[in-house]
């Protein structure tokens, strides 16, 4: 297709119908599949990213400098590897208050400090929204009160305590569990989380599986070309974006359903899209395919009838 065709073409359209479309896709394709820890409830990453360009590209969409740049802030769960929410917004929107679209009491939200705020600790403890966020640097800390627990050999743990935190001015007004570890790079990580029936340990577990929404930002950004737009407009922006989010949730379920094929060699799944986009996926992966297609067409027109 001609380039200046598919940018008018862009133009034209409503982003938000194509938004509607991965809307639908996700409710049918994005179901837990299975549980990496312990916990009643599946992990809910929340994060954002920025896509930027230059500053005459998107004047709608003024960044920082002589940069121009577009947000998708992203509720994610790990257990499928796929988004299940996603706000768009320009590049300068601040991630907490747009957190609060994002939130799920069927999920354990796990999310970095952007998202921390008193209001929300004690607001969270009131809903029963489980949660595990990182805490900022600069939040204080009062009348701290440890937590006993067993020692364990190479555990990273610091410490797990609870209290209260903020200042005099602004506090929270319940006491919370904050549990103290280490990172791989040795560097001291701070949470807080309303989570009392599970170990330091696997608190900071799941922190650490919040770098699964991270993987997933880079693989859009390297695997989707998403930084090339295709148009200027808001629509013809937003559409692009949602069209490739589209893909990405459509290969991931290929992904996850293939694997469960006992017969299946195991593929990553940058090498599973790689090779099907080459033609060269192995031959089990091919009739594989071929029977969920089968299976999932089948079934909708069961629904449809």
């Amino acid at each position: 297709m001609d380039y200046s065709t598919l940018s008018k073409r862009l133009k034209e359209l409503n982003y938000l119908i194509v938004k509607r479309m991965f809307e639908l896709i996700v409710s049918r394709l994005n179901r837990a599949t299975r549980r990496k820890l312990n916990l009643k409830k599946e992990l809910l990453a929340i994060d954002s990213t920025t896509i930027m360009v230059g500053k005459n590209r998107l004047p709608w969409a003024l960044y920082h400098g002589e940069r121009s740049g577009i947000k998708l802030h992203v509720s994610f769960t790990n257990s499928t590897g796929m988004p299940l929410q996603i706000v768009e917004t320009t590049g300068l929107k601040h991630d907490g208050p747009i957190g609060v679209e994002l939130e799920d009491k069927h999920f354990i939200l796990v999310a970095d400090r952007a998202y921390f705020s008193i209001e929300k600790a004690d607001r969270y403890a009131d809903t029963n929204q489980d949660f595990v966020i990182r805490l900022k640097e600069n939040i204080q800390l009062n009348r701290k009160k440890s937590l006993k627990r067993a020692p364990i050999e190479g555990s990273n743990i610091i410490a797990d305590f609870t209290c209260t935190l903020g200042t005099a001015q602004n506090q929270t007004k319940k006491r919370h569990r904050v549990v103290e570890f280490t990172d791989y790079e040795g560097a001291i990580v701070r949470v807080i989380t309303n989570l009392c029936d599970v170990t330091a340990e696997e608190i900071a577990g799941i922190y650490k599986e919040r770098w699964a929404i991270e993987s997933f930002f880079r693989w859009i950004k390297q695997n989707l070309n998403v930084p090339v737009l295709f148009g200027t407009t808001k629509n013809a922006v937003f559409s692009q974006l949602f069209t490739a989010l589209i893909a990405y949730v459509l290969l991931k379920f290929l992904h996850n359903e293939g694997r469960k094929k006992h017969n299946c060699k195991s593929l990553s799944f940058a090498g599973f899209t790689r090779q099907l986009l080459c033609a060269t996926l192995p031959i089990e992966w091919c009739i594989g395919l071929k029977e969920i297609l089968a299976f999932h067409r089948e079934l909708y027109q069961i629904n449809t009838r």
